[in-house]
């Protein structure tokens, strides 16, 4: 089987060795977190060879012993070597009941430089803090970037094609598996109604299977379309599906703890302040969305709308959704003191398009850059000060 050395976020977990949190790998199922620890394990064999690694992975029957905390607890301590940096990487931790009681005391004993991974439904961002009693660290993985997918099969000739094809075909890194597009989306729907029908019924305890999936199937149709408890739930009892806001809150929540959907928050450029209600809401890999709900009314601009929010997370950005009087802004991306404004589209050939996407952003009077990214299959130009951009070109982009 064929890896990809992802160096952004190797480099990332290799940079916070020896220090004090609980390094915790998080993202969505499948994401390639597994993998990711492998690597880490490789890098540490080859560059600093007198470590003493501790790796145990729970699903392996190897370590079938140690699903009991005290067991744990009392294996990995053994393991100890004075006078040596001593790794703790576990994967599948949540297998072992009550594993947090084990990893607690582990920090406490400053002993061990400790790395986790699991199944993202027992190490959601919302539970770290109750977890586990010292600070944890998370390094969130998301499914390969359009660069990473180039990488993967090393071929970068005619770009614009490619790109079409990591549009359908999305990052999730299992996919690469299969030669046939039937067979990837066969994988990733299996891959999503686990987390959906296992991992968060499971773990909250739904009764209401067809509730939740009604309510993943309408956010799926509606990735970038501006969203609320109340209308998603005044569009579901159109349809004869009673729900109540309340229960459609609580499932949105459960979307986003999972690593299934991310939110963007609206924030008004004028009065300074987010806005409390329609929010956006985007895919963790834009191929769930044909892979769920078919290629039907496929909707291309807001398919490539999603792909740019997701590089934008990658990179290291906050993204709000700009308000400006009656104009909408797609993406405000800040990065400390770094500000951009972003209008994504399809094409830009008609000129009415055209002047919808740039008459927003020269509404902006600040001097942070602007810029349209569309399919424009041609080299980087601008119009007023505002940059327009080819995404396949932009996301290759350092």
């Amino acid at each position: 089987m064929k890896y990809l050395i992802r160096h952004t976020y190797l480099n990332k977990i290799i940079s916070l060795q020896n220090t004090p949190d609980i390094k915790v790998i998080t993202g969505m199922r499948r994401s390639g977190k597994s993998v990711l620890l492998k690597e880490f394990i490789d890098y540490i064999k080859q560059y600093e060879s007198d470590t003493n690694i501790i790796f145990i992975n729970l699903q392996d029957i190897d370590f079938e012993s140690l699903l009991e905390y005290h067991a744990l607890h009392e294996y990995i301590v053994n393991k100890y070597k004075k006078d040596k940096h001593n790794v703790l990487i576990i994967d599948e931790v949540q297998l072992c009941n009550k594993f947090e009681l084990a990893i607690n005391s582990l920090h406490s004993k400053e002993l061990f430089d400790i790395f986790i991974t699991g199944s993202n439904a027992f190490l959601l961002s919302s539970d770290l803090a109750t977890l586990f009693t010292g600070r944890t660290m998370n390094i969130e993985v998301l499914p390969f970037s359009f660069k990473e997918y180039l990488e993967y099969y090393n071929d970068y000739n005619n770009i614009d094609q490619k790109f079409d094809l990591y549009l359908k075909e999305g990052g999730m890194p299992g996919t690469f598996l299969y030669n046939n597009i039937k067979d990837k989306y066969d994988y990733l729907n299996n891959v999503f109604n686990t987390i959906l029908l296992r991992d968060l019924i499971d773990k909250y305890n739904i009764r209401n299977i067809n509730e939740i999936k009604k309510i993943s199937e309408f956010m799926i149709d509606n990735i970038g379309n501006t969203l609320s408890p109340n209308n998603i739930c005044e569009c579901l009892n159109k349809d004869k599906v009673l729900i109540t806001r309340k229960t459609i809150s609580k499932y949105i929540s459960y979307f986003e703890n999972s690593f299934m959907f991310y939110k963007a928050k609206r924030y008004d450029l004028v009065g300074k302040k987010y806005l409390s209600n329609n929010d956006k809401y985007y895919l963790s890999d834009i191929a769930f969305r044909f892979a769920i709900n078919g290629t039907r009314n496929l909707d291309i601009g807001r398919c490539l709308e999603n792909l740019v929010y997701l590089e934008l997370k990658r990179r290291g950005y906050e993204i709000y959704i700009g308000k400006l009087y009656q104009k909408e802004i797609d993406f405000v991306a800040i990065n400390r003191n770094e500000k951009i404004y972003i209008q994504v589209c399809e094409y830009l050939d008609d000129k009415k398009t055209f002047e919808r996407e740039y008459r927003p952003l020269l509404s902006i009077k600040d001097a942070y850059p602007k810029m349209i990214i569309a399919r424009t299959r041609q080299d980087d130009y601008t119009y007023e000060g505002i940059i327009i951009k080819d995404i396949a070109k932009r996301m290759l982009e350092e």
